[in-house]
């Protein structure tokens, strides 16, 4: 089980961005960059679980969960907008995908598939998980993850993983430690979540995960 696997403290602030050959913006392009954080966008709509399977409930409620019992957690990176970074954002629908094969029961809603989570999972391994979805110190747009894709690179997450991006019939897909799940794949809609500042997002459609189930 992959609490099992992951439980313990998790090591280091948030490692630097080591996207190795991916283009960068120049510097002063990068300064112009706004302040707004990832954090303050997902909860524009409000802090609750609903009936909309496409936004990021789960992953919010998630992340204040965390931060309510590690007050230091890494994570609140996502709500200082002066700090770099980019998440890969499982939709709701991507977290009950991942309770429904982990336990084989689908959960009928967010509140259920929270509770789940919840259920199963210390904070440290839903911390873990979570900052395997953030690449630190960078912005990488989809210009740039897409470039990145193309060339198969890996990229080292805020936990200290690796993906590795590549494109599969035009779409970004994110090859995580799971060698027998259907990997990730970024939603053509919901790229580039916050343009235009330091901190940016891609919704993907399943839960990456940091280790071979």
């Amino acid at each position: 089980m992959l609490k099992r696997h992951l439980a313990g403290p998790v090591a280091g602030a948030l490692v630097a961005a080591a996207l190795a050959t991916a283009p960068i913006a120049p510097a002063n392009a990068q300064r112009a960059a706004g302040t707004d954080s990832l954090a303050a966008l997902l909860a524009a709509d409000g802090q609750k679980l609903d009936k909309n399977w496409k936004d990021f409930d789960i992953i919010e409620a998630a992340v204040l969960t965390v931060a309510g019992a590690k007050p230091e957690t890494p994570l609140l990176a996502l709500t200082n907008g002066k700090k770099r970074l980019t998440a890969f954002a499982p939709t709701d629908a991507a977290f009950r995908k991942l309770v429904a094969d982990l336990t084989g029961t689908a959960p009928k809603s967010e509140k259920a598939t929270v509770d789940a989570i919840l259920a199963t999972y210390d904070v440290d391994t839903i911390e873990s998980v979570l900052l395997y979805h953030v690449v630190a110190g960078a912005t990488l747009n989809s210009t740039k993850v897409v470039a990145a894709a193309k060339k198969k690179q890996k990229i080292t997450m805020a936990n200290g993983a690796t993906i590795r991006v590549k494109l599969k019939k035009g779409k970004v897909v994110l090859v995580d430690k799971d060698r027998n799940d259907r990997d990730a794949r970024a939603i053509p809609k919901l790229l580039d979540l916050n343009k235009g500042n330091r901190q940016i997002g891609h919704g993907i459609d399943r839960v990456l995960r940091p280790l071979d189930l």
